[in-house]
């Protein structure tokens, strides 16, 4: 029996393949959960079992946007420390997050997976690296809440084993013990990672920072993800105090100590990488260790200016990331594409850092293969994963700009007409399909609030 089909014809299309193939008007069929054909003009003519047709006048298709690097828990405490920089920040909330239950967690989740998902996010990351003893199943509440929305999704199972009586930011009440750590990851691992073509959730090795964890975490961890054939994600050179603790500690910068943990390769990526001066970036690019980029939480932050310009003309593989809703309270993605354009051009590139359709390959292709899923996502190519974005480009926010993807990367964030992913609509007109939006807002106040007060009972 052949796939039902989806058909949207009539509109701009982006494939964001490697020749950044575009049609000012064409169609993508879609069978099933893959992508059939993608071209200009209309879809062709006696395709069986079409279930739904869309027409996609004054609208632009492009691959779903891959979230890179993300806190889901962190939406319960958005809006606090405001004026801080990472390390006051983070001594600021740890007594906090370290109140987080799996009911607070769950909650969190489709907070952040919502607003992300209903702003065109197709695949997500959830970096979860808290872990308080008798929280209940915090990654398996995750995963759920990924499952529900309908997000394709990578949980990146976090660790800290090094608190603040060994040196590290984290109270020690925040922490897991080394052999803890290592066993719960490799259960994750074992009850949900698939590494099928289309799988839905994948999991990775994820020790949280060099300041937060032991230097043997960080191998041991190494050692365990490549057993387990499964990709490994830290953060890594966000701030000037990082690279101080390093050197410190370590005798050393964070790439340098990253190398001498095995934590350099094709199979690993890091969130920000700020502080990256010539060799780490050659480093990089020489072992294909990837980036999360995440613009808006580093000036929230103000860690400063990524040197993506840089990364990518050395072959550097560079995504996009959110990152903690309590550094980005915005909670989006497509807003990043806008925000790292402009802040690259800050930097010392100035108006040649980024165009708009590098920003849009950050955020699809490549933010694919940080993800390791180049061969499934991230550009509309037939055989691909359905995983796509139909924007509404024909509204008073970009009706007067003639090229579509500068519409997306430049104008105000764009309405989300349709989004599939892997096949299936997960939103249509702006809302989620498969979860009601202000349940959400409410169960997320309400947790929020909560957690607030135990953190204030302690």
């Amino acid at each position: 029996m052949s796939a039902e089909r989806i058909v949207i014809e009539n509109c701009a299309v982006a494939t964001v393949d490697a020749e950044d193939t575009e049609y000012a008007s064409g169609h993508v069929v879609v069978a099933g959960n893959r992508i059939e054909s993608v071209g200009a003009g209309p879809a062709p003519a006696g395709l069986g079992d079409v279930v739904r047709r869309v027409d996609g006048t004054g609208h632009l298709v492009t691959p779903g946007l891959v979230n890179t690097h993300h806190h889901f828990y962190q939406w319960l405490t958005r809006g606090l420390a405001q004026d801080s920089n990472l390390f006051d920040w983070l001594v600021a909330l740890y007594p906090t997050w370290a109140r987080i239950d799996e009911e607070m967690v769950h909650a969190a989740a489709r907070g952040s997976l919502g607003m992300m998902v209903r702003g065109g996010v197709t695949t997500a990351m959830d970096h979860h690296y808290v872990f308080p003893r008798g929280a209940g199943d915090l990654s398996g509440a995750v995963v759920r809440a990924a499952s529900e929305i309908g997000a394709r999704f990578t949980l990146a199972r976090g660790s800290m084993d090094r608190g603040k009586s060994d040196g590290g930011l984290p109270p020690d009440f925040a922490v897991e013990t080394l052999e803890g750590a290592l066993a719960a990851t490799e259960e994750t691992i074992d009850r949900h990672h698939d590494a099928s073509f289309d799988a839905m959730t994948q999991i990775a090795v994820a020790p949280c920072s060099p300041f937060s964890v032991s230097t043997e975490l960080l191998r041991q961890g190494a050692e365990l993800a490549r057993r387990k054939g499964v990709r490994l994600h830290t953060h890594g050179s966000e701030t000037v105090e990082e690279e101080k603790f390093c050197h410190e500690l370590f005798g050393m910068g964070p790439t340098a100590y990253f190398e001498t943990t095995g934590w350099l390769g094709e199979d690993v990526w890091m969130a920000h990488c700020v502080h990256m001066n010539d060799e780490d970036i050659a480093a990089f690019a020489r072992t294909g260790t990837g980036v999360a980029h995440c613009p808006s939480s580093n000036a929230r932050l103000a860690a400063g200016i990524a040197r993506v310009p840089d990364m990518l003309a050395a072959g550097v593989p560079v995504g996009l990331g959110v990152d903690g809703t309590a550094s980005n309270e915005s909670g989006e993605l497509h807003t990043e594409l806008r925000n790292a354009l402009l802040v690259n051009r800050l930097g010392p590139h100035r108006e040649r850092a980024l165009n708009v359709r590098q920003a849009l390959r950050l955020g699809t292709a490549g933010g694919a293969r940080v993800l390791g899923r180049a061969g499934q996502i991230g550009s509309l190519e037939p055989g691909k994963l359905a995983d796509l974005v139909l924007w509404k480009l024909d509204g008073i926010g970009h009706s007067s700009i003639a090229d579509p993807v500068a519409a997306l990367v430049l104008g105000p964030p764009a309405p989300v007409a349709l989004s599939l992913v892997n096949g299936r609509p997960v939103v249509e007109h702006g809302r989620l399909l498969g979860a009601d939006e202000d349940e959400i807002a409410r169960s997320t106040r309400d947790q929020a609030r909560r957690l607030a007060r135990l953190a204030a009972e302690h």
